[in-house]
């Protein structure tokens, strides 16, 4: 691959980020794949943000992600623990000292894009991210905390205050340390770190913790944190769900203390106690209870709105993204995605886009509720996947044009107006990729039955937005905390949190909430 990438290094903490990660690379795989049967070089995207060259000592040349994992003990069912390829003599006399951390080596070879493709798990089949991971990770990748269990009830990391201990503890700080330096001190330009954190458990507190060892060790550098949270929850376990509050609610406050920038990922409808309806995408027909589905839809819309700091040409870095979207302390942003694009071959992108008429054109992913009526202070919007010739209108010459949009001569200024029409007071960027998303198995047979045989890749709209809905939403989850009994819910506390931490959370979400008020200079 060639140099002068601008490298990105990925952490990706707790078991559901395994999902949303394991389908994300392979969408990376699927993309590198394509362009080696085509014996082209990649499009658009550079595929050197994210992954590293490297060589075997039997001198076999490895192209893998530039990743650290962490989960827990039994989390990972098809991965194999004897090591990796590259026999990395040091890392395993570490790791016989320590006794703590393992590294593991994916199903498929440790080679390049251009390996045999391995079996495809069935849906059924697929109970931890490992068993749908195409993609083979470097020796240094993965950490296995082995203090807690991934099923059962006994010695589960289910609380914040538990998950920031896991990095304040000597060994588990150390090896992160040392891989994340290993990964470093490689990179020739290093943007900074996307951070795939779970939000409802105790991972939370390990991704606050991360993002603040990030923070002061890699000063500049931009922090970009994807909060994710899994699918609905039931009524019936009120201990869970209060520790899902909490988590994601301390999480989301320390994660945007340290972070550049914050953004809850999410296929449901709200952050707070009271369930709401999954959201709905007309052209998908998937299972808000199931993992594998709900990860995939989150790893299109990732794949998509991080596509700025991944392009080849582009001179947006993570701190540009990030400095767009959070000036006046706005540092929590909700992310939407309309999967796929609806535009028909018979159509333009002008055509659809009027058809969309003053409508929010994605659907929200961050759990905030419905936009609509909310203000938009910043955006970032990427629209990827249509044929060049639908860029623009090609109405002829001397009738009349249905907008204004079908007067624009290139399809960034089609979206670029559209952008401005619908938040005309909203700072904006819009990026127009050829490149789709890549949907090619094991992701999910989502997509409506018509489309069901031959759906290897899609087009996709997504967005960042620093919206005014997070002065409701962070508002509702202070007031919502602050009427819970804490007497009841003392394990919470006894994991690691005093109560004067509550109190200071309660006044971090309210001060965050004021920045997101819809005047601040604008009008709603």
């Amino acid at each position: 691959m060639a140099g002068g990438a601008r490298e990105v290094l990925t952490l990706q903490l707790g078991h559901f980020a395994g999902f949303v990660g394991a389908h994300w690379w392979n969408q990376q795989d699927a993309a590198l794949r394509e362009a080696a049967d085509a014996k082209e070089t990649p499009g658009e995207l550079c595929p050197d943000v994210l992954y590293r060259a490297g060589r075997t000592l039997h001198g076999q040349e490895t192209y893998t992600p530039r990743l650290i994992l962490m989960d827990l003990k039994g989390s990972l069912n098809s991965l194999k623990q004897e090591g990796g390829l590259y026999r990395d003599k040091q890392l395993d006399a570490a790791i016989a000292w320590q006794g703590k951390l393992t590294t593991h080596k994916g199903p498929a070879p440790l080679t390049t894009a251009t390996s045999p493709k391995p079996l495809m798990p069935t849906e059924s089949s697929i109970r931890v991210w490992s068993d749908f991971l195409r993609v083979s990770l470097h020796p240094r990748s993965v950490c296995m905390i082995q203090k807690y269990n991934h099923d059962g009830e006994a010695c589960r990391l289910e609380a914040f205050g538990q998950g920031e201990r896991v990095l304040q503890e000597p060994g588990y700080l150390e090896e992160l340390e040392d891989r994340l330096h290993f990964f470093v001190e490689e990179c020739d330009y290093l943007q900074g770190f996307q951070v795939l954190c779970d939000l409802h458990d105790g991972f939370s507190g390990v991704g606050a913790k991360a993002a603040e060892l990030l923070q002061d060790e890699y000063s500049g550098r931009g922090i970009i944190a994807w909060g994710l949270l899994p699918g609905p929850y039931a009524l019936g376990e009120p201990r869970r769900n209060i520790f899902r509050l909490l988590n994601t609610a301390f999480g989301l406050a320390r994660l945007s203390a340290h972070s550049s920038l914050v953004c809850p990922l999410s296929l449901g409808g709200s952050l707070g106690l009271r369930p709401e309806p999954p959201v709905r995408f007309p052209q998908l027909h998937y299972d808000a209870a199931l993992p594998f589905h709900c990860s995939a839809i989150l790893a299109t819309a990732l794949d998509t709105v991080t596509a700025p700091y991944r392009l080849h040409s582009s001179p947006v870095s993570m701190v540009h993204l990030a400095e767009m979207l959070n000036y006046s302390g706005k540092k929590v942003v909700t992310a939407g995605a309309t999967i796929p694009f609806p535009l028909v071959p018979s159509q333009s992108l002008p055509d659809t886009l009027v058809q969309l008429g003053g409508a929010t054109p994605w659907t929200p992913l961050s759990a905030c509720g419905d936009p609509s009526g909310t203000h938009c202070f910043a955006q970032s919007v990427v629209l990827r996947g249509l044929d060049r010739a639908c860029h623009t209108s090609q109405h002829a010459p001397g009738r009349p044009l249905p907008s204004p949009l079908h007067a624009c001569s290139t399809g960034e200024e089609v979206l670029a107006l559209y952008l401005q029409q619908q938040q005309p007071r909203a700072r904006s960027s819009a990026h127009l990729l050829l490149a789709p998303c890549k949907v090619a198995p094991p992701y999910p047979r989502l997509f409506s039955r018509l489309r069901q045989q031959a759906v290897d890749s899609i087009p996709v709209l997504g967005a960042l937005c620093s919206s005014s809905s997070w002065n409701r939403t962070l508002g509702d989850l202070a007031q919502e905390l602050s009427t819970l009994d804490l007497r009841r819910w003392a394990s919470f506390l006894d994991a690691g949190v005093e109560r004067d931490d509550f109190q200071e959370l309660l006044q971090e979400l309210h001060g965050l909430a004021q920045c997101y008020r819809a005047g601040d200079g604008l009008e709603a």
